[in-house]
């Protein structure tokens, strides 16, 4: 029987120590003796998915987790959510995040909108489609916050460039919006449709009835992460494996469906602190019936993070332990040779509440692996001396015993 393999992502696990842990970080405080398990009886190592030339987040480090050189493959955030979706890019085409989110007093208060429902976000982004778009102008609605705008070529000069900067509205929690507009090539467009987005959005009867809720509203649109489409080779070309790709997050689903995995959607995931986790499990577990590979990514830990909330992240990693990667162990333990690893996709900190750069800790266990005989958090991965992936993508092969 081939040997089977499940990848599970807690993105953004990976912190500092904090003060209200008594100096531990959310993975040494949270109980994880599943994740524990397979770092003691597996190897426990470290590696950096984000190269320096680029901004820290989950695009970047998910092409690295998945084996792909970010250098050589990365495009920008967008299309790699625009796949997700099923929007097809042209080679002029260009994708751009449209976020809906809550700006107050002028600053980035809430990147989320209060974690908006995707029915409501839909029918915000079908007003900006019948208000602002237009012939190369294309806004679609996604799950919850995370939206699109596509902007056609039209065999026109090329709308972007690598001059447009724009800002992940997460990275830059209650700072002046102002600040962080966009700038370069098509800033002037951007621009133009955020402050006109916005002014329909804010006065949108769905906000009015957030607001007599009590809800943060979705008072403004935030475009960023542009980007055209990438051309990534397919992981069974490379591997000779059949994969699948469980998440919640169309970023994520974006780049398994770019390698060529399937998709599939799992009740009750919603990219968020209440999403299913038994259900991710039990969805992961029948996913290895007819796949080589199954990837499980829950973005609890990293909205935890960006919310400040530490019980909240503790607690998410907690369910991840118990509902996905014990009940996965057991599975896999049942087909013969198997592996399993457990790794963020990069760090997001609880005192700055974004992303960071730094290394992150992987356990990975299974048929042929060695014992390192230390538990699973940062701490001990600096301490065991175990494997270090400098590049990131690097880890993929290794954990498929390529290396």
């Amino acid at each position: 029987m081939p040997t089977k393999y499940a990848i599970v992502i807690p993105d953004g696990a990976a912190d500092e120590p904090q003060e209200s842990l008594g100096g531990k970080t959310p993975l040494q405080a949270a109980r994880t003796p599943e994740m524990d398990r397979i770092a003691r009886e597996g190897v426990l190592g470290r590696s950096r998915n984000v190269p320096d030339k680029f901004i820290p987040a989950s695009d970047v480090a998910t092409l690295s987790l998945f084996g792909y050189d970010p250098l050589v493959y990365y495009t920008g955030r967008a299309p790699l959510e625009a796949a997700a979706m099923g929007h097809a890019l042209g080679a002029d085409d260009w994708a751009i995040r449209c976020n809906l989110m809550t700006i107050r007093d002028g600053l980035l208060s809430d990147f989320t909108a209060g974690h908006i429902t995707s029915e409501e976000g839909q029918v915000l982004m079908e007003a900006l489609q019948a208000k602002l778009g237009r012939p190369g102008v294309e806004f679609f609605p996604g799950v919850s916050y995370r939206n699109l705008l596509i902007v056609r070529g039209q065999g026109k000069p090329a709308p972007f460039d690598e001059t447009t900067l724009t800002t992940p509205p997460h990275d830059q929690p209650d700072r002046p919006a102002a600040d962080f507009l966009p700038r370069g090539t098509g800033s002037e467009l951007l621009q133009e449709l955020m402050r006109e987005g916005t002014a329909l959005v804010r006065d949108h009867p769905v906000n009015q009835a957030r607001l007599a809720a009590g809800k943060a509203p979705a008072n403004a649109i935030w475009l960023w992460g542009q980007g055209k489409a990438p051309a990534l080779p397919k992981f069974a070309d490379l591997h000779g494996l059949k994969g699948a790709i469980l998440s919640a997050v169309d970023l994520v689903r974006g780049v398994g469906v770019l390698a060529g995995w399937n998709r599939i959607d799992v009740p009750g995931a919603t990219g968020y602190l209440d999403t299913d986790y038994a259900a991710k499990g039990r969805s992961g577990i029948e996913a290895l019936k007819d796949h080589d590979l199954v990837c499980v990514h829950v973005e609890a830990p990293d909205e935890a993070s960006h919310e400040g909330r530490c019980d909240a992240k503790v607690e998410a990693l907690e369910r991840i332990d118990h509902d996905i990667v014990g009940p996965l162990r057991r599975a896999l333990e049942g087909y013969g040779d198997w592996r399993i690893l457990i790794s963020p996709d990069h760090a997001t900190l609880l005192r700055t509440r974004a992303h960071d750069r730094d290394w992150v800790a992987w356990a990975m266990a299974g048929t042929g692996l060695k014992s390192s005989g230390h538990p699973y958090d940062e701490v001990s991965a600096r301490a065991a001396g175990g494997p270090s992936f400098e590049r990131g993508f690097e880890l993929m092969k290794s954990f498929l015993g390529s290396t």
